[in-house]
């Protein structure tokens, strides 16, 4: 008989059921499903008893969620074992279904999950890879942080939303710290989203002038925003203005350096 010689065997009967847990994900009599879930939502990680003699099981306590990174042992049958209420057990009297729901998903909670299901056969296992997702918001050609535009042309950006299995519930855009979206009063404004897994949401500003220069930022509410600087000016497109605006900024700030240098070595020579 072989001894048990890692602490894990322990949440086993016997060391052969540990073996077969360990080298399981091959094995035709066990589950492997994958789960992909945004950051902050509510993951369900089914288990379905399928086979006769898992139906017949004396009671429900031979059912039993184990959490891989650390052999955690979370629920036996309908009761949780772990302080964190985010998990719960869901199970409809007569169903074959036991789902583990975890809350508000944080990254932490990213791994290997096992549905363990023990008769008087043996065990089965059932696995369930949980990923956690970020999405992720970015505003196309955002390479600089700048776009140049000329006066009386078009503001055309375009946000894109990633990694967002469940598309987000808005989209809105800003110029500076004002929503635009339903801007009635600037006219010649538009913004057209596309939700699903890569959502796109596109705003289109016409006849701009010197005003619609400053801060973009697209704001979707299952994300950081995204921002861009926008210069308008005539010959944008050729970054003139922007480039001799900065320049000349830059000339400013070092007048004013070398004053105050000059004064505080004179004021020192007194």
């Amino acid at each position: 008989m072989q001894k048990y010689s890692d602490w894990r065997q322990l949440w086993y009967p016997n060391f052969e059921d540990f073996a077969k847990a360990e080298n399981s994900v091959g094995d035709h009599n066990n589950t492997v499903t994958n789960v992909t879930v945004q950051l902050g939502a509510t993951a369900y990680l089914h288990c379905h008893v399928r086979s006769t003699n898992d139906r017949t099981l004396a009671g429900a306590e031979q059912i039993s969620w184990v959490r891989r990174r650390d052999w955690h042992i979370l629920s036996s049958g309908m009761f949780t074992y772990t302080n964190d209420e985010r998990f719960q057990i869901l199970h409809a009297e007569g169903s074959d279904d036991w789902t583990l729901q975890i809350k508000y998903v944080q990254k932490r909670d990213n791994g290997t999950y096992e549905c363990q299901v023990s008769s008087n056969a043996g065990m089965i296992s059932h696995f369930v890879n949980l990923q956690i997702v970020v999405p992720e918001a970015s505003i196309q050609g955002t390479g600089s942080g700048e776009h140049h535009v000329d006066v009386g042309s078009v503001i055309d950006l375009v946000c894109i939303i990633e990694k967002s299995p469940t598309p987000p519930q808005y989209v809105f855009w800003y110029h500076n710290d004002h929503m635009i979206n339903y801007d009635t009063a600037r006219g010649g404004v538009s913004v057209e989203t596309v939700p699903g897994l890569r959502t796109q949401s596109r705003l289109v500003i016409k006849d701009t002038n010197d005003a619609d220069s400053g801060n973009y930022t697209c704001s979707a509410s299952n994300t950081e925003p995204a921002s861009i600087y926008v210069f308008v000016s005539e010959g944008g497109g050729d970054n003139v203005d922007a480039i001799l605006m900065r320049k000349s900024c830059a000339m400013c700030i070092a007048s004013q350096v070398f004053l105050l240098l000059t004064a505080s070595l004179a004021a020192a020579l007194r």
